[in-house]
């Protein structure tokens, strides 16, 4: 069977992703089937930019699976800093491995290690591109949360130029019916045109607003995004952005009572901390769906299948 690797969420089509969420269902509904699942076989985790959630939910879900980890948390540490190629890199960690987790600065990295790695590749984020296993954690939290992927309002707020997680999303979303989106976000970092223009040639209705208090009370999901200080090339912007969005528990009352609030994390001061107890809250349950996902995606790319019980 010829290698599969996951760099974009369209690698992956509707129904395979629905496979997804069935066997995440059901490794949430009795992880312990699962225990040994990935037993003798090794995930490396190349990280060559920073990362929390992302490392240790990848690794936590091989672990969970009874898989082991190698890798590393920043390319510093690594032969990239002596001129190794992306596509060494992956040479070499398929000597080791299993399967590779990538995460780059650059984008199309990703795209490069699975061309030249001989084991099943995900992307961990590439640049502002994409981050498809955020995306199928997003997707996966939406429809446990309201049951269904199709007919609802989505906000997107924040970042919505850089953040690849954002880009990513919108991507897999077209794939659904009857899903509108509402942009959210300051001038400077609106949604990129190819987006827009993409929406608009598949006939997919959106709007723009600046204000959050504009559009809260008609969503059905709320994603807010941090504004990211790396991808700024001048502070001063950073600085004057970075406190233009928060959402607090005034705002919140103008959301429906239906409305969950996703945020893809780290937060810095977006969503303030009493929104925590808010039960619309939603993002630390992404946080734990998220594990789930990686599992279910681990075990397909390993082509491993753990026989249901009877």
């Amino acid at each position: 069977m010829a290698k599969r690797d996951l760099i974009t969420p369209q690698d992956f089509t509707v129904e395979e992703i629905d496979h997804l969420f069935t066997l995440a269902d059901d490794i949430r509904k009795d992880r312990s089937r699962y225990a040994h699942a990935c037993a003798g076989k090794k995930m490396a985790t190349c990280f060559f930019e920073p990362s929390t959630r992302t490392r240790l939910s990848h690794e936590t879900a091989m672990l969970n699976l009874g898989g082991s980890v190698m890798g590393f948390p920043d390319g510093g540490v690594t032969s990239a800093t002596k001129g190794e190629t992306v596509a060494d890199t992956a040479r070499v960690i398929s000597c080791f491995a299993d399967i590779m987790v990538i995460r780059h600065p650059r984008e199309g990295a990703a795209m490069v290690a699975a061309h030249y790695a001989s084991i099943p590749v995900i992307n961990a984020g590439d640049g502002g591109h994409q981050h498809p296993t955020q995306t199928l954690t997003d997707l996966y939290t939406i429809r446990t949360l309201q049951g269904h992927l199709d007919n609802f309002t989505i906000g997107l707020c924040g970042d919505l130029k850089f953040g690849r997680t954002v880009h990513s999303l919108i991507n897999a979303l077209v794939r659904y019916p009857n899903v509108h989106f509402i942009f959210i976000s300051p001038p400077e970092l609106r949604v990129p045109d190819y987006i827009t223009e993409m929406l608009n040639d598949m006939g997919i209705p959106y709007e723009e607003h600046i204000r959050l208090e504009d559009a809260i009370s008609r969503l059905d999901i709320l994603y807010m995004t941090r504004i990211q200080k790396e991808r700024f090339f001048n502070e001063d912007d950073y600085v004057r952005l970075k406190n233009f969005y928060i959402l607090d528990a005034e705002k919140m009352k103008m959301a429906k009572e239906s409305c969950y609030v996703l945020h893809p994390l780290p937060r810095v001061n977006e969503i303030a901390t009493e929104v925590d107890d808010d039960p619309r809250a939603a993002y630390f349950r992404q946080v734990q769906f998220g594990v789930y996902m990686r599992m279910a995606l681990v075990l397909t790319l390993l082509n491993i299948h753990v026989p249901t019980e009877q």
